[in-house]
């Protein structure tokens, strides 16, 4: 079959009352090439800065996401889209009072062994 069709992605467990569902990726259909998730981030989460191994483009459907690109603040607000490149400091972040609504495709497939997250 030339089609893959996704009508049950795979929640991701975390702790932090973020909504992760990886449509295509390692932990849905087992491809490593490259992983594409849909993503809401509550109000008020944040994350550690870390050094993926992985290109990550992520596009804003709704709401505003702060990212922090070695040392430069970028504000994502909806309908803006960015390509953070693998090697390079980041931190996401929802300093804000509304949910943040995007979702992201990770080349190669993110992995918790290739986010690099600091303590």
């Amino acid at each position: 079959m030339n089609f893959i069709l996704q009508t049950n992605p795979f929640i991701v467990p975390v702790p932090d009352n973020k909504l992760i569902e990886e449509h295509f990726g390692n932990a849905s259909i087992q491809a490593g090439n490259y992983s594409f998730a849909h993503m809401v981030a509550p109000a008020g989460w944040s994350e550690p800065h870390q050094v993926p191994e992985f290109d990550e483009l992520t596009f804003v459907i709704f709401g505003k996401k702060k990212i922090e690109v070695d040392g430069t603040e970028i504000i994502l607000e909806a309908k803006q889209s960015i390509l953070v490149k693998k090697g390079a400091r980041v931190r996401y972040s929802n300093p804000f009072s509304e949910p943040c609504e995007y979702v992201s495709l990770c080349i190669p497939a993110f992995s918790p062994t290739l986010v690099h997250r600091e303590d």
